[in-house]
């Protein structure tokens, strides 16, 4: 139980990535807690998790507001006493629209869930890290970050920058024993790929499904990541897409 007594917060955990995370954290040993915005499915998948001998807690609540952020660390911090790894996994992809096209009140409401919601996290977590004396965020990012693709500038902008926020927290912790990271899992099979198939534009949408890797492989990078290897890592982005990542962390 390579986790035992260590605590995390798990974001978008009500399904696809969040929801692996879960499981394969609280598998290690690791106390969850999770938050969605759907709290039906978070606490079906904490009563699961209790149910097989785990520790989970929830919330629900919506992360591109600061005080649901707030809200979310201080009720870990009552249930289990400490936050040892925050998991940055919510994020939307609608809607999917070229820039003309596009509406401005839906572009800036998923920025603040795909970027706002980043921030919020590091402000939230990294004094209490700080005060542990240790902490891990990761971060999860995207390919979008370093490539443009059209309908997608929101969520290419967003992800730019939570990459840039990855680099930026590093910067300022650099010394500590707090370690922030970011994972670039690719495309994976959740929900997230059926909307983008919906929409019809750009490359992505035109792959196959069987293309998309399985939502348990980042699940797998994370707990890979939070049982040590994240220290080679900080300030970094590592992508599954790389052999050698894969290799080291037994999917190959």
């Amino acid at each position: 139980m390579p986790l035992s007594g260590k605590t995390a917060i798990i974001t978008g955990a009500s399904r696809g990535i969040g929801e692996a995370t879960a499981y394969e954290l609280a598998a290690k040993g690791a106390q969850v807690f999770l938050t969605a915005r759907s709290r039906d499915a978070i606490e079906a998948i904490a009563a699961k998790i209790n149910e097989s001998g785990g520790k989970a807690a929830f919330l629900a609540s919506d992360m591109a507001r600061y005080l649901g952020v707030e809200t979310v660390v201080r009720r870990c911090m009552e249930t289990f006493g400490s936050v040892d790894i925050l998991v940055q996994n919510a994020g939307v992809i609608d809607p999917i629209a070229r820039i003309t096209d596009s509406d401005p009140r839906a572009w800036a409401k998923t920025m603040e869930t795909n970027l706002n919601a980043v921030y919020y996290g590091l402000h939230a977590v990294l004094p209490i890290m700080e005060k542990q004396g240790a902490g891990l965020v990761i971060n999860i990012s995207s390919g979008a970050a370093h490539q443009p693709l059209e309908g997608w500038s929101h969520y290419c902008a967003a992800k730019a920058g939570a990459a840039m926020l990855t680099r930026q927290a590093h910067l300022e912790t650099e010394g500590s024993n707090i370690c922030v990271v970011g994972l670039s899992p690719g495309t994976v099979a959740t929900d997230m790929q059926v909307r983008i198939k919906a929409s019809g534009i750009n490359p992505v949408s035109e792959m196959d499904p069987s293309a998309h890797i399985p939502a348990a492989w980042p699940a797998r990078a994370i707990a890979w990541l939070a049982t040590g290897a994240a220290a080679d890592y900080c300030g970094e982005e590592i992508a599954l897409k790389d052999e050698d990542i894969r290799r080291k962390i037994g999917l190959i």
